[in-house]
């Protein structure tokens, strides 16, 4: 898993595991990034299921309750196919301006 701090939020990306693994593996070290805006990458895996996408929907929920952004990028599966728990944004492009808007909502009391 590949951890890399910007300016707002912390990208999470990983590093040739299957997606089952790399939840459990998010899941463990969750508390090492529970007070940031996290951005997950799932770019790598091109044929993306969205049961694999459901096993973020946990930490993703656990996330929120800090008031924390918790995105997932993936242009694979889109989110008609998923729960409205679940933030996913085809580009990392898009994540950094969903954070941004949640961060002005969060300071505005939104």
């Amino acid at each position: 898993m590949k951890i890399s701090e910007k300016e707002n939020y912390i990208l999470i990306e990983p590093l040739e595991a299957p997606v089952v693994d790399f939840v459990s593996l998010l899941t463990q070290r969750h508390a090492e990034f529970e007070t940031k805006n996290v951005t997950v990458s799932l770019l790598a895996y091109h044929n993306l299921q969205k049961e694999e996408v459901m096993g973020f929907l946990e930490i993703s929920n656990a996330h929120q309750m800090n008031n924390k952004s918790f995105v997932l990028v993936s242009n694979a599966i889109t989110i008609d196919d998923l729960p409205e728990e679940i933030v996913l944004v085809p580009s990392l492009r898009e994540a950094e301006d969903l954070i941004q808007m949640d961060e002005i909502q969060r300071d505005l009391g939104v």
